[in-house]
């Protein structure tokens, strides 16, 4: 005889659900005014207050008789909800991309998911599909942000972060929304309770690492670093290792070649490559492995539009020539470096 799993349990499951949502909600509210408070000014602790506050608008917006509210109650929870889809995506932007900027674009992004899920809370079932696929594809791209930038990554522990980050909210997004997609109907108690424990787990391990003194360096760059009395002390730097880099970039100009990577350097070198990434990252201040490239190409193009018998070569070629591999990415490289375009620039040394 098959027995009802429910009654077999030794708990009141609708009692350890509303507990959890209201500690997940109470969490989450408690981390983004910590990180608002401490870290206003930075785009990643923005987003990640924001991202904070939308986890906590899921865990209202999932939980059982939410679709039985009035419309014009659910809305606003739903916006905010549906709208972290899109949080979730520049957050991990923001968060592994030094050179990372808001945009409008990005505005129109959210405004689409948030006027989406306005519609779904009033008339348009079908949206939901809409809702659905969209939050995987912007999922797909958060995880394609950490994909492609972890190789340029020189901070050992945002390297090791990220996986966990990107990684941990990809796959649920995934799990979450593929019983939507395939049209598995409402999720039962259990389901429910595994959603809600999943996601607080994930949401536990992200809080700790952005509220802790010594995660505030790993996210946002500007914190002071914390005081730590009994940190263990790293390998001191060998300044050898940054003379020798110094030298392979100047004379050699390495940074001119196609394709060249951490790899590739830390090759040249003789050098494990995570060996090299702390040498970047400690001797010489950078965060990202292009930037620190972006430094010495810069640096040549500047020289180059100074000198008056360069005078008739184009901009292009000079930024070609010192490792661009094409015009955009240079201009947008260029102003943040000096605050100018090339053709300013060149004009102001008065060539």
């Amino acid at each position: 005889m098959n027995l009802p799993l429910l009654p077999l349990l030794p708990f009141d499951l609708p009692a350890l659900e509303l507990a959890m949502r209201a500690g997940l909600v109470t969490l989450m509210l408690f981390v983004a005014a910590l990180v608002l408070r401490e870290h206003l000014r930075s785009l990643p602790a923005r987003l990640a207050a924001a991202l904070a506050v939308g986890v906590a608008a899921y865990a209202l917006q999932s939980a059982p008789g939410f679709q039985a509210w009035p419309p014009g109650w659910r809305a606003p929870l739903a916006v905010l909800s549906t709208g972290n889809a899109v949080v979730f995506w520049l957050f991990s932007r923001a968060l592994f991309d030094d050179e990372f900027r808001w945009r409008p674009a990005h505005a129109l992004a959210w405004g689409a998911m948030a006027v989406a899920a306005v519609v779904g809370c009033f008339a348009a079932p079908l949206v939901g599909l809409g809702i659905v696929l969209a939050t995987l594809g912007f999922a797909l791209l958060a995880l394609g942000q950490s994909l492609s930038s972890w190789r340029a990554d020189l901070v050992e522990k945002r390297r090791r972060l990220r996986g966990f980050i990107v990684g941990a909210g990809v796959l649920y997004t995934v799990v979450n929304m593929s019983p939507r997609l395939l049209q598995a109907g409402e999720s039962g108690e259990l389901a429910r309770l595994a959603d809600l424990l999943a996601l607080s787990a994930i949401a536990l391990v992200v809080a700790w690492h952005l509220v802790r003194p010594a995660g505030a360096q790993l996210f946002w760059p500007e914190a002071p670093p914390p005081v730590e009395p009994q940190a263990v002390v790293e390998e001191p730097l060998d300044a050898s290792l940054v003379a020798a880099l110094e030298a392979l970039m100047t004379n050699e100009r390495v940074y001119r070649q196609e394709g060249v990577s951490v790899g590739v350097l830390a090759q040249r070198l003789g050098l494990p490559e995570y060996k090299l990434r702390r040498v970047i990252n400690q001797g010489l201040g950078y965060r990202n492995f292009n930037a620190f490239l972006n430094r010495y190409r810069i640096n040549e193009v500047k020289a180059a539009l100074a000198d008056p018998a360069q005078a008739p070569v184009p901009v292009l070629t000079l930024a070609m020539d010192a490792g661009f591999q094409s015009l955009g990415p240079f201009n947008r490289a260029f102003k943040a470096e000096t605050g100018l375009t090339p053709t300013e620039f060149r004009r102001a040394q008065g060539v």
